[in-house]
């Protein structure tokens, strides 16, 4: 069964699927129902619900921090479910950009995006992730490999914090960058983007020029992800060391991880 034709479909969650199926370098498989990325579930129906609880769950990753909380709402409550909060951003850095995003006139956006403003943002914001999350990110590692499985991780569109943590966790499998990379560019389909929203403060609007110029936000980028494997080779000198001794993961514990996530030999 692929991932595709095993997907629901989900009126208030985006970007939600399930890792099952991603390959490792050796030849195994993720398995399907242990893994799974999403957007927020702040708008989630009561449809969306009841499939999210069918999952059976064990905890979801919520990476976002409290001025995205602030702004989207909270998690809508799954019974059972064991809910961990782990910003992966501080809330004092870019909620007045994210406001100038929704609110913002043409000039403000054009002085703080445009000329490949926006794309070193977010490349920077990857790198900051990478090398300053590094104890999120262990104790994710250690909590599936001890069976907090089924587990979902999500961010506000599910592209950049969770896609960062889904590589990090399918760097750990032993999933080579081609197939990373596959799973992190599939939040650029259609059905899957964050709904971009401006506020009808702005009286810019939606148009095409503030749309090229938000671009860069909403895309998921090859040379973002490319900046966060670049940023552990600069710091550890490859991603052996950036689980070892970045991480703290062991062998032992990386062996438990991947006889939790993947399928049998």
């Amino acid at each position: 069964m692929s991932q595709q034709s095993a997907e629901p479909t989900l009126t208030g969650v985006r970007n939600f699927r399930d890792l099952g199926g991603v390959p490792t370098a050796d030849g195994r498989r993720l398995r399907h129902g242990v893994l799974f990325r999403s957007g927020h579930l702040a708008h989630a129906t009561d449809e969306d619900a009841a499939f999210l609880s069918g999952l059976g769950l064990h905890t979801v990753y919520d990476f976002r921090n409290s001025a995205d909380q602030a702004l989207e709402g909270p998690d809508v409550e799954l019974p059972g479910v064991r809910y961990v909060n782990l910003p992966l951003s501080d809330p004092a850095d870019g909620a007045e950009f994210w406001k100038m995003v929704r609110d913002g006139e043409l000039d403000q956006l054009r002085m703080v995006l445009s000329d490949g403003r926006g794309a070193a943002r977010m490349i920077d914001s990857y790198r900051s992730i990478i090398k300053g999350r590094t104890a999120e990110h262990s104790r994710i590692l250690h909590e599936l490999a001890d069976g907090r499985v089924p587990a979902l991780m999500h961010c506000a569109a599910g592209k950049d914090r969770a896609g960062l943590s889904v590589a990090v966790t399918l760097m750990a499998l032993g999933v080579e960058k081609e197939a990373i990379e596959a799973d992190y560019l599939e939040s650029n389909s259609p059905h899957r983007r964050y709904k971009m929203y401006r506020s009808e403060k702005s009286r810019a609007g939606m148009s095409p020029e503030v749309l090229e110029l938000l671009s860069p936000l909403f895309d998921a980028r090859p040379t973002y992800l490319a900046a966060a494997l670049t940023t552990i080779d600069d710091t550890w000198g490859g991603v052996e060391k950036y689980l070892s001794e970045g991480l703290g993961l062991g062998a032992a514990t990386r062996e438990r991880l991947r006889d939790r996530l993947l399928e049998d030999d």
